[in-house]
């Protein structure tokens, strides 16, 4: 007879969990993680609902036999700043609509803007920031209402270590990798005793990298990170999700920063 699962493998039973992004890559990697650990209800979102059933399908299988876990996906677009206000509010209020959540992770994003900072105008600095800075932002609006109120809630917010490496053709999204970093801090405090963390992640293996690799300014970036990673190699999700787990189940984790970017940051 198997031993019971102690208080470290635990500590997301029976917990409600959004994971914004959650339908391919690091997002997918953190809802099956959520699963396998016994979350009584685990949500994703995506812009694309033939992702979200194809991600669904995916998660079935880790679902314990007689685990009450329940899964849902619901769409939302963070694309356009015209209606991302109403998006993030749809969002929550559907999320929530059977209860209040315990943990939010960001993992949405898109290509990054990388290239000569003159060749940006203005509208495409803007736009380079609504999915990766200013939709956490207005998460971070829903949360005293859709969240419990307490340190064993939770959001993630997602960065990149590549902001404390300074590098050419990066100065667009170094911005608002940065200013991550000060969002999640300061979100910390205003939502106390909400927990606020965020991860940096360095290159990972994900469907994003692959097809961000086809862009010339990334390819050059990207082949520069491998080149600096003291592991040897670019990320695994499943690894790299690990840093999502530890922000939901430390109690005492909040306005923290995360690293895990393999070492990219030592030389």
């Amino acid at each position: 007879m198997a031993a019971p699962l102690g208080k470290y493998l635990t500590k997301l039973a029976g917990k409600r969990i959004l994971i914004i992004g959650g339908s391919s890559g690091i997002g997918f990697g953190v809802a099956d993680a959520a699963v396998q650990h016994g979350a009584s209800s685990v949500i994703i979102s995506s812009s694309s609902t033939s992702k979200i059933e194809h991600a669904l399908e995916r998660l079935r299988p880790s679902i314990t036999p007689g685990s009450n876990t329940q899964l849902q996906g619901l769409g939302c677009n963070l694309g356009s700043q015209d209606t991302l206000t109403s998006e993030v509010e749809k969002l929550f209020t559907l999320a929530a609509k059977d209860g209040k959540l315990d943990h939010v992770v960001f993992t949405a994003s898109d290509a990054p803007a990388l290239g000569p900072i003159e060749k940006f105008s203005l509208e495409e600095i803007v736009k380079a920031g609504n999915i990766r800075f200013f939709a956490p932002l207005l998460v971070g609006q829903q949360l005293k209402k859709h969240l419990n109120n307490t340190t064993g809630s939770s959001y993630t917010i997602t960065t990149g270590g590549a902001s404390e490496h300074v590098g050419t053709l990066w100065t667009v999204m170094q911005s608002y990798l940065m200013g991550l970093r000060g969002m999640t801090r300061g979100l910390a405090a205003d939502l106390a005793p909400i927990r606020v963390n965020a991860v940096a992640l360095g290159p990972v293996d994900t469907e994003l990298w692959a097809q961000a690799k086809e862009s010339g300014y990334f390819a050059v970036a990207a082949e520069r990170f491998k080149k600096r990673m003291v592991t040897g190699k670019v990320g695994e999700v499943e690894d790299v999700v690990e840093a999502y787990l530890y922000s939901m189940k430390d109690k005492n984790a909040s306005g923290s920063i995360i690293e895990t970017h393999g070492g990219t940051q030592l030389s």
